[in-house]
């Protein structure tokens, strides 16, 4: 979230399209409905009438896998009747800047960008940028007239995108359509702010990606981003995937997302050159310049004394991806399923019901040598080898359990959504044999040691040479996060002011002080200064829990702590016009004072007041001193043209990979032609095929969480009273599809995709209507993905959804389409 559950409150219209917060994360309505009792409207896009649309002002259907087409018409809508917040947009995106003149969008291209290569389904992006002046900054048309500004680029791609044209993609009637971008499109004043509500019904797509980047746009255009009640807010699935994210559980990115060197960065100073972002504009913060104090000071919190400047920090010692390597999820398995892994560490998860694809995901599991389940009770992925259609004779893996803790059984941080990390006390000691995960981890890294030592290895020094003082039995999860935090471990002094700034061997006061000469570390540099020094005392900023709230806007800035440097809005800057005055003096985020009074020295002087803001330097107006607002972008500016992504600098609407479609009724390109295919013309595996607008599977599915179950049910299918609530896998239907096929609720059916099938009870609702579609018309149903065969041990639950989905994913990041793909209902 660029802002936090608490400021939904201060929002005039709250978007939930992508997610469904009443069910999934209910304790997030409460603030909705507080902005309600002040007037703000709820309006919810969603395929299915959601028990989120059921307390909505406005609701909208739309079909599954077309969110961008009706994002787009949303974008055309403002820019069509001005309703875009001008001086935001010129003077804080990049509308102005003045793009290649050989650039070319879909529309000239029929559905593809400039610099298309189809033999390797990437793009070429020298036309994707922006024409330099002579200091190297990018040329700018402040009048945005310049047929090759962004922003006029930007208003012909989406010109496209006609209300008919969505209309008849989407499914959306044309005038829901227009309710939804009227109620929407009336943010872009200084007086009025808008907030988005997303999750995994956006992201789960071959464009998820730019799902999002979609409303981004919208949001930056509408100056909607850095304001109270505003911003881009993903709703995580679990309490603590925003802090599993920031420390680095992803293959690509170590923790704060500082990415994975590649075996081609030979040593420290070409990582640091390389990847370091960079800027000749002097009013731009680049705050990501930094990035070389960041990986050094994680370098020597890892390798502490053993991470020298002679030896380049210990940057050898670092594992380095392959040039070009994806290890993510579809591929991880992928691999595994082709004999490539001899073992498997299912730490937490259970991927043969979650994964995409689960049939291929459990085949893969029998071609393991080995596999360690760490979990709190047996699932499908331990027991994989005695499920549906596998002969344990047959099997050769030989599988652990290790028993875990849950999370009231051990003491540590959570993370949440707004970025919000608060520390959690141990209630119960963990039960029978199982152990806190840090335990586990702790005796896994000792033996492993104690084995090199005693053995050595090809490379034994990246284990032998790791710092470990965390506990020799027991591991104290304090020490771990004041690792996390930082030392100095040299003094480091302000020269220019004669000042001790920290002591050697206190924790870092925050990331700002954090060192590229090794003087520092630092675990992960987002979280320096939630544990920390005041007053010469060790503080757990986590672990506060004042409830004070000076603004009302409910920043409770005394509980807990947010990253980055406790600040609970992020590009708050944009908040604020280019004097520093809130664009909204009612809900101020910050603001610059010229007589603020210093508490400390009593004196006063220049400076923000409100949230932390970002970065102390003065407002734009100031033309010496005064900086941009988007800090982490290296020129300052929020990106409506992002020539970052693989898949096309706006995002434009390409249809799901399997959809009722034989065209894409925008372009002559179907689906996203930079996704990965598994499986094409060319061959590929069995378990991989997809088939698209085939008669044998001719209603579009999409998968969903109820309230009573948690991920793939493993924590709540063993507790009989969650299991008593939602017993069994159900597929909801229209009451139109089930009359067509003479299907009445409580009847057993069966789900089949290209890949798989399940049964499931029938549940026959007006929550789903028929979608009128190119003038056809198109049927979507439903599924939860929580069961699972192993547990009710009677098989009466069903099995999971995942079953049908396609091994397929987006562009950018490869997350899985299991939000919208092909199936067929019929009795069982």
């Amino acid at each position: 979230m660029t802002n936090h559950w608490v400021d939904l409150k201060n929002a005039d219209v709250i978007l939930v399209m992508g997610s469904n917060p009443a069910e999934n994360h209910p304790i997030s309505m409460k603030w909705i409905m507080k902005a309600r009792e002040k007037g703000a409207k709820l309006v919810v896009v969603d395929p299915r009438f959601t028990r989120t649309a059921a307390r909505a002002d406005l609701y909208a259907p739309l079909r599954s896998g077309t969110d961008i087409a009706f994002l787009g018409g949303m974008i055309k809508y403002i820019l069509d009747n001005n309703l875009y917040f001008k001086e935001y947009v010129v003077n804080y995106t990049n509308a102005t800047y003045l793009v290649n003149p050989d650039f070319k969008g879909p529309a000239e291209l029929n559905g593809l960008f400039s610099g298309y290569d189809e033999t390797t389904r990437k793009y070429d992006k020298k036309t994707w940028s922006f024409q330099m002046d002579e200091k190297g900054l990018p040329k700018k048309d402040m009048t945005m007239k310049d047929p090759n500004c962004v922003f006029q680029i930007m208003k012909k791609h989406y010109s496209r995108y006609t209300p008919d044209k969505v209309s008849s993609i989407t499914g959306t009637p044309k005038e829901k359509l227009l309710e939804v971008y009227k109620a929407y499109g009336s943010t872009g004043k200084p007086n009025r702010v808008g907030t988005e509500l997303y999750a995994m019904g956006w992201t789960q797509h071959t464009v998820g990606t730019q799902n999002i980047r979609t409303m981004a746009i919208i949001q930056l255009l509408l100056g909607n981003i850095g304001m109270a009640g505003g911003g881009m807010n993903a709703l995580r699935g679990e309490s603590n995937v925003q802090g599993s994210t920031d420390f680095g559980l992803l293959f690509h990115i170590l923790p704060g997302y500082i990415p994975v060197p590649s075996a081609t960065l030979v040593d420290l100073k070409t990582y640091i050159d390389k990847l370091t972002p960079k800027t000749k504009d002097p009013r731009s913060v680049n705050w990501w310049g930094n990035r070389g104090k960041y990986i050094t000071s994680y370098l020597k919190s890892i390798y502490g004394s053993n991470a020298t400047k002679e030896n380049g920090f210990a940057y050898d010692y670092l594992p380095k991806l392959d040039e070009g390597m994806n290890a993510s999820w579809l591929n991880l398995f992928d691999q595994m399923y082709k004999g490539k892994f001899d073992g498997f560490f299912a730490w937490g998860q259970n991927p043969a019901c979650s994964g995409a694809n689960a049939g291929k995901v459990r085949t893969a599991l029998t071609k393991l040598k080995w596999m360690v389940n760490v979990n709190l009770f047996d699932n499908e992925t331990a027991s994989f080898w005695k499920g549906p259609g596998l002969n344990p004779k047959d099997i050769q893996t030989e599988v652990f359990m290790l028993p875990c803790a849950s999370s009231v059984e051990k003491e540590g941080s959570i993370t949440n959504s707004g970025r919000l990390a608060q520390w959690r006390y141990k209630a119960i000691e963990p039960i029978g044999q199982s152990k806190p995960d840090s335990d586990i981890v702790n005796e896994l890294f000792l033996r492993v040691k104690k084995m090199y030592q005693k053995q050595g290895g090809a490379f034994p020094d990246p284990i032998l040479k790791l710092t470990w003082n965390y506990g020799a039995k027991a591991v104290n999860t304090h020490l771990i996060a004041k690792e996390v935090n930082g030392y100095y471990i040299e003094e480091l002094v302000d020269k220019k002011a004669n000042k001790v700034v920290g002591k050697k061997g206190d924790l870092c006061t925050n990331f700002v002080t954090l060192q590229l000469d090794g003087t520092t570390s630092c675990g992960n540099w987002i979280y320096s200064g939630s544990y920390t020094m005041k007053d010469d005392k060790q503080v757990n900023m986590m672990a506060r829990r004042k409830k004070d709230d000076p603004t009302g806007l409910g920043l409770f800035s005394d509980w807990a702590w947010c990253w980055p440097v406790n600040r609970r809005i992020i590009y708050n800057r944009a908040s604020v016009n280019m004097e520093g005055k809130p664009w909204d003096p009612k809900r101020a985020v910050i603001k610059w004072n010229p007589n603020k009074l210093d508490p400390k020295t009593k004196k006063t002087g220049p400076g923000w007041e409100g949230d932390v803001p970002d970065g102390p330097a003065p407002p734009m107006a100031d033309e010496k001193a005064g900086k941009y607002p988007f800090i982490m972008r290296a020129d300052g500016m929020g990106a409506l043209f992002g020539p970052g992504l693989a898949d096309g600098p706006f995002p434009e609407h390409y249809e799901a990979l399997e959809c009722p479609l034989q065209a894409n009724l925008l372009s002559k390109q179907r689906v996203n032609p930079a996704i990965k295919m598994f499986f094409d013309k060319k061959g590929g595996l069995k378990e991989d095929q997809f088939l698209s607008c085939d008669m044998r599977f001719p209603y579009v599915a999409t998968t969903y969480r109820v309230s009573e179950h948690w991920q793939t049910g493993v924590l709540t299918r063993h507790l009989p009273w969650q299991a008593e609530l939602q017993p069994q896998q159900f597929v909801e239907l229209s009451e139109e599809l089930a009359k067509e096929k003479n299907i009445k609720s409580g009847d057993k059916v069966t789900v089949k995709s290209a890949r798989g099938e399940v049964w499931a009870i029938a549940m026959v609702t007006n929550r789903f209507k028929p979608f009128k579609v190119a003038n056809s018309t198109v049927h979507q149903v439903g599924l939860p993905w929580h069961f699972g065969w192993q547990f009710p041990e009677d098989g009466s639950g069903g099995d999971s959804s995942n079953l049908l989905t396609p091994t397929v994913g987006d562009a950018n990041t490869m997350i899985p389409e299991t939000k919208a793909f092909m199936v067929n209902v019929e009795k069982a």
